[in-house]
């Protein structure tokens, strides 16, 4: 590729380096943003330079992907902690999240302590490693902290997107709700499910099967622009029943609306 075109594939892709960092940096403290953007900027330098376009693959897609594991590879250059350590900062993080959600607000170092039943110095050393934790990428407990490939525009669109199936599934039955919760978001088995109900394992099948069905129905109806007049939904259940869940669902959309509204008003 002649030197100008290259120079001019850069140019015009620089966002996707900026994006990249902005977005790892974001999640990550005592990181360098500028050792991030040098080593992104550097990835897509030699994109441009093992860019075929022969090959049918956008060049920003592929860019994408250069970058996505520069950063991987600096930020595996920067973890420092040994495994003890990443362990001790993700338990303390996760007794300070889940205290946090039960008291509705931050908890004390005391508090964290006592969850733990450590004393407040190891909680405390614990909430410093996780504030200067680099996880590494090749751990199998390591969190999704780089960039998937997403501009600033698509990453709203799919926050949004993980809102609108959080408010879904709270406003299913509380049984399929249950399910659910379990089964997708807490890793729990059927198996497990099945013998805290006391019914069969096919009866929570069945439970997952049709609250499945309800969510894809909801999200049908919410992201498509023209929908069909007369298309059935893929829920089994009752109109009726259908009709309640829909209802539920567009309450909690106006709830959620209207908390966004105040905070933002100060109310």
């Amino acid at each position: 590729m002649p030197m100008r075109a290259r120079n001019q594939l850069v140019v015009d892709h620089l966002h996707i380096v900026g994006a990249a960092t902005a977005y790892v940096a974001s999640r990550l403290t005592h990181v360098s943003r500028d050792d991030l953007a040098s080593a992104g900027a550097f990835a897509l330098v030699r994109a441009a330079e093992k860019f075929d376009a022969t090959l049918g693959v956008p060049f920003g897609a592929f860019a994408r992907g250069r970058v996505n594991w520069a950063l991987k590879d600096e930020l595996r250059s920067l973890d420092w902690a040994p495994r003890d350590v990443r362990v001790r900062a993700k338990q303390t993080t996760k007794v300070r999240q889940t205290l946090a959600a039960a008291l509705g607000r931050t908890p004390t170092v005391a508090e964290i302590a006592a969850a733990m039943g450590v004393d407040t110095a190891v909680a405390r050393e614990g909430l410093a490693d996780a504030g200067r934790l680099v996880m590494s990428l090749d751990a199998p407990d390591a969190p999704e902290i780089v960039w998937t490939g997403y501009l600033p525009e698509e990453l709203a669109i799919a926050s949004e997107r993980d809102e609108f199936l959080r408010r879904a599934v709270d406003a299913l039955p509380e049984r399929k709700r249950s399910i659910i919760t379990a089964i997708y978001f807490e890793d729990r088995t059927v198996k497990d499910l099945a013998d805290e109900l006391g019914v069969s394992h096919a009866a929570v099948s069945q439970q997952r099967a049709e609250a499945v069905r309800m969510l894809r129905d909801a999200l049908d109806r919410h992201y498509d622009d023209a929908p069909q007049l007369g298309a059935a939904p893929a829920a089994r259940s009752s109109a009726s029943a259908l009709d309640a869940y829909f209802e539920r669902l567009a309450a909690g959309g106006q709830r959620f609306t209207r908390a966004i509204v105040s905070h933002a008003v100060g109310v």
